[in-house]
């Protein structure tokens, strides 16, 4: 945290460095990108991931949406749009936050590179991206509706602060469960505490769990020495095939 001098902020294990929430998913056909952060750039640099496919969002919040402008690399590769899957309301917030993007004047100008969307709109139904079955689920972050994703027995659930009764049957079955735990004790608004993540994860029982979305308040070596067998806190760079 900016202007933070706590032990975690000051922390030598890089488990303890965490930039804003992304993932990347490896399938035959291509790369699906989850959610474009301030610093994808530097995370796809990091695990150097070449090319993205396709991208999904799960809401439109600054931390989740705004390394947008980095996609402007892979229409050129790909040499067509990149697919972007998103609900109305995140469609709405790219074309006003990147509004240069979407200006007639500006696409062919010498020298512009912008980046070459093609929009698909999603709801609550499955669809299907690079050949892989998506099933939304619906969550709540305060007072605005997010999207996790389930791909096969994963499932993305950052940014909750509650699970709907109607998503939990859509977390039956998991092998991996990843789950926002911001903080321990205090409730917060808009995410699961580290007590409330774990009460779902206790709930659905998948074989791993991970923890995500995590604050300063959260030292990894202190955290995983507490939890319980098969949950862990999630870290940058932590990969696992499914």
């Amino acid at each position: 945290m900016l202007g933070c001098d706590c032990a975690v902020c000051q922390s030598t294990n890089p488990r303890n460095n965490r930039y804003r929430c992304s993932v990347v998913i490896g399938t035959p056909q291509g790369n699906i990108l989850i959610d474009t952060t301030p610093e994808l750039r530097l995370q796809l640099l990091r695990e150097k991931v070449k090319l993205i496919h396709a991208v999904l969002y799960t809401h439109y919040h600054v931390d989740h949406l705004f390394g947008l402008d980095d996609l402007r690399i892979f229409p050129l590769v790909l040499k067509a749009a990149l697919p972007i899957y998103c609900t109305d309301e995140v469609e709405a917030v790219i074309r006003q936050a990147f509004a240069y993007v979407f200006d007639p004047e500006r696409e062919g100008a010498p020298g512009a590179l912008l980046p070459k969307l093609e929009f698909n709109r999603i709801d609550e139904r499955p669809f299907q991206v690079l050949g892989e079955t998506v099933t939304p689920i619906p969550l709540i972050h305060n007072v605005f509706n997010v999207f996790g994703f389930r791909i096969g027995d994963v499932a993305y659930c950052t940014d909750v602060s509650t699970i709907p009764e109607r998503s939990w049957s859509l977390l039956e079955g998991l092998k991996v469960f990843i789950v926002d735990a911001l903080r321990p004790g205090k409730p917060h608004l808009a995410h699961f505490s580290l007590e409330q993540a774990l009460a779902a994860i206790e709930r659905v029982k998948p074989e791993q769990a991970y923890l995500t979305h995590m604050a300063h308040s959260m030292d990894y070596d202190s955290l995983i020495r507490t939890l319980p067998a098969g949950v862990a806190p999630a870290y940058d760079g932590l990969s696992f095939q499914f």
